[in-house]
């Protein structure tokens, strides 16, 4: 059996064409020839005006003669298959159809319909700074090193290093230092890199995402929920848990929202000191806060305690898949073990962009402008809310990206349906729970104000309003 893969030399052929042929040892050349042709023309492979290469050229890549391979062009141009011309080469005809395809099986389960996009967590795309971001990218490129076109270094180029430390020093509180900081794919690789290394069990917050629980859980460690309050994760709870790893939002609870308290703060801190234990420090929405003074990291209290984890997938784009962890000294190795001795998550080129959009100035240009053009989303939608649902309680709207609406009991699961009826995405409360927690389960509604484009913003808050319930809902722990 012979196989080739052959470029077309000829510079007429604008893509540079490969063409993959397989002859099946099958009969005379000519016919292995147009057979593999035929087969590759009929199942769609090469399809109509595809150029294929010079007779000359495939009859050297398949070491047989070049009459065979002028014959086998010419019969298939007889039989309609190719078309031939002076000067314009041979091509696959146009009237060659492809065999049809057996069309896809609709799926058990049909997609659900997105009109009104209110899920939580999400930016908008339509914001993304593409201008600012070429301009970064261009200039990146034009001062890149050698290296950085070679394979990549698992703790992340040391410009976006370099930067990060600066930043985050600046605008968060962190201390570190350039060779404390390992870049990874975002909030998710920092989970799955870390898990592994933590003592089992894990503490999580009783409300949380079930996606960061999945993937401690994929890692073999069980996590034991901490009942949460109007001031954070209950810190108390730690030492009935008697675990050594603790993993809080402590910048802006999530779902819940609200920081931790600041005598919760210095008590988790000193939970990791008496124990050895560590903290992760999921620093969701640090950058958006609106009626409430900046809540430095919880890493600025002790370096060695606690692991710093940020990301832009939220400030920036999820597309991006560019993350932080800013690790204690003793974490540093064994994170860059796991890794592996090769970059395989991060390009090495979107993290000298970011590390120039970050030292150029343009980051913070850019949160400062969402952060305004968010706080003006989250007015509309509480004053929305206040006129025609005054019976719903608003809460977790003091920072972040999203609100969570109190609901009366039991009608959690309505207001999702009729949701769903109307192509509104958003995400109900229950999933959030911690399935050990012995926090009685509440109703509500957990709504992204980040993810419509603006045009769209009112007609989503519209689709909302029609699917909450009347009537007043009882008196709840949940923060302002």
């Amino acid at each position: 059996m012979a196989e080739a893969w052959v470029k077309s030399p000829d510079a007429s052929a604008a893509a540079g064409t490969d063409l993959h042929l397989v002859l099946d040892g099958t009969g005379n050349r000519r016919e292995q020839v147009m057979r593999a042709l035929r087969e590759a023309i009929g199942s769609g492979r090469l399809a109509p005006g595809t150029r294929l290469p010079p007779y000359r050229t495939l009859a050297v890549d398949l070491g047989i003669a070049r009459n065979t391979v002028a014959d086998a062009y010419a019969e298939l141009v007889e039989e309609g298959w190719l078309t031939s011309r002076q000067g314009g080469g041979t091509r696959v005809a146009q009237r060659a159809e492809p065999l049809p395809v057996e069309p896809p099986r609709a799926p058990v389960t049909a997609a659900r319909r997105v009109d009104h996009d209110l899920w939580p967590s999400a930016p908008d795309a339509t914001q993304f700074p593409r201008a600012a971001w070429l301009t970064s990218t261009r200039r990146a490129l034009n001062t890149a090193p050698h290296n950085a076109f070679g394979p990549g270094d698992p703790r992340g180029r040391i410009e976006l290093r370099t930067a990060l430390t600066e930043y985050l020093a600046r605008s968060r509180g962190v201390r570190t230092a350039p060779h404390r900081i390992v870049v990874c794919a975002g909030f998710a690789h920092a989970l799955e890199l870390l898990g592994p290394l933590l003592s089992d069990p894990v503490a999580v917050e009783a409300y949380g995402l079930g996606f960061h629980r999945g993937l401690l859980a994929a890692a073999g460690r069980t996590t034991v929920p901490l009942r949460v309050d109007g001031h954070g994760a209950v810190i108390d709870d730690l030492a009935a848990a008697d675990v050594r790893s603790v993993l809080l939002t402590p910048a802006h609870q999530y779902p819940m929202g609200g920081p931790l308290h600041p005598e919760r703060r210095a008590a988790v801190v000193d939970w990791a000191r008496a124990t050895g234990g560590i903290v992760l420090e999921d620093d969701y929405d640090g950058e958006f806060r609106y009626d409430r003074a900046p809540v430095g990291a919880l890493q600025g209290l002790d370096p060695d305690r606690v692991v710093y984890l940020g990301s832009i997938s939220k400030s920036l784009s999820p597309a991006l898949r560019l993350g932080w962890m800013v690790l204690p000294d003793a974490l540093v190795h064994r994170v860059l073990a796991a890794k592996g001795v090769r970059e395989r998550w991060s390009g090495s080129l979107d993290q000298l962009v970011l590390a120039d959009f970050i030292m150029c100035g343009a980051y913070d240009r850019h949160l400062r402008r969402m952060r305004l053009a968010y706080r003006r989303r989250r007015d509309r939608l509480a004053a929305r809310l206040a006129e025609a649902a005054p019976h719903i309680r608003v809460s977790g709207i003091a920072a972040g990206m999203h609100a969570v609406l109190e609901l009366p009991p039991g009608t959690e699961q309505a207001a999702l349906r009729a949701a769903s009826r109307l192509g509104l995405a958003i995400d109900g409360l229950a999933p959030y729970r911690h399935p050990d927690s012995t926090l009685p389960p509440r109703d509500g509604l957990v709504i992204g104000y980040g993810t419509p484009a603006e045009h769209a913003f009112n007609r989503a808050l519209d689709a909302l309003l029609l699917c909450l319930p009347d009537g007043v809902p009882e008196a709840s722990d949940l923060p302002v």
